[in-house]
């Protein structure tokens, strides 16, 4: 990324990386991390997205590298719902989040995220959960998020009403064939 004749180096969740145009003028809200003998940017789409990374470091154990990974494989709403609904399961879904990991994620930032949801996700649409529970299955498989997305929107259109497993097994069977 260059700014005024200068360049800088961004790490950014995916979910941002998604909503980058191909060219052009972009504009990312920053995040400066300072530690003794490093100093990074982080980088994101939205006002919301940075601070949900924020409120992800005030979790005990939870660095910006880590924040960033629950950020990619999880979308806010997802992470949001999870959380507050104390879904250890679907918290532990997300790579690089165990189950003591989750529980912690709850106890420590339960209420900041309540916050978080209240501000930014407020009005948001709510996802239907098979597609959701079948896209974060499929992440949890190795597939990156985006394209398990694309692939459950595009099983959901042929077999309207088709439940969980069944669309794993289609976006699979189509990934294998």
């Amino acid at each position: 990324m260059r700014a005024g004749g200068i360049g800088y180096r961004l790490s950014i969740p995916v979910s941002t990386y998604e909503k980058l145009p191909s060219e052009g003028d972009v504009l990312l809200y920053s995040h400066l991390a300072v530690r003794e003998k490093d100093v990074r940017l982080y980088g994101f789409a939205s006002e919301g997205e940075r601070v949900l990374f924020r409120v992800l470091l005030g979790a005990r154990g939870i660095g910006p590298a880590g924040a960033l990974a629950i950020m990619s494989g999880s979308s806010p709403e997802e992470f949001a719902r999870a959380v507050v609904e104390e879904d250890y399961e679907a918290l532990s879904r997300i790579r690089g989040v165990g189950k003591k990991t989750a529980r912690r994620i709850v106890a420590e930032i339960k209420e900041d995220i309540i916050a978080f949801k209240e501000r930014f996700l407020a009005g948001a649409p709510s996802a239907d959960t098979a597609m959701r529970d079948a896209v974060m299955a499929l992440v949890s498989l190795g597939l990156p998020r985006n394209i398990a997305r694309k692939r459950v929107e595009r099983a959901r259109k042929e077999h309207a009403g088709a439940d969980v497993e069944t669309l794993v097994r289609l976006v699979l069977s189509e990934s294998v064939g």
